[in-house]
């Protein structure tokens, strides 16, 4: 594990833990489903019949744009992707306030 990794999981471990409020205390051991999208395209159904191993998908999404990270469908957050202890993670770069969230909901 190089230094910056070694600063950056301390960094996580030592983070103080959140005060929360004892309504929501019930609901934070439900699992949500975390979903990073790195782009869309749409297809007729002709072109996906023809893909094959080593086929090439152009997405709409440029190269160095930051992902999308959903929570249960909903868009939460942007970030890019990283690499810890040869697994990618995402490192956030911009959270979704949770009013404007809910405005989306609407």
């Amino acid at each position: 594990m190089s230094a910056s990794e070694e600063i950056v999981a301390q960094q996580i471990v030592e983070a103080p833990a959140p005060i929360v409020d004892s309504k929501l205390e019930v609901i934070l051991d439900v699992p949500v489903t975390l979903t990073l999208e790195v782009g869309r395209t749409r297809l007729p159904i002709r072109s996906l019949l023809q893909l094959s191993q080593g086929s090439v998908v152009e997405l709409e999404r440029n190269a160095g744009d930051p992902l999308d990270v959903f929570v249960n469908g909903t868009l939460i957050a942007h970030g890019e992707v990283v690499v810890v202890n040869d697994k990618f993670g995402i490192r956030l770069t911009d959270v979704i306030s949770p009013a404007e969230r809910i405005r989306k909901l609407k």
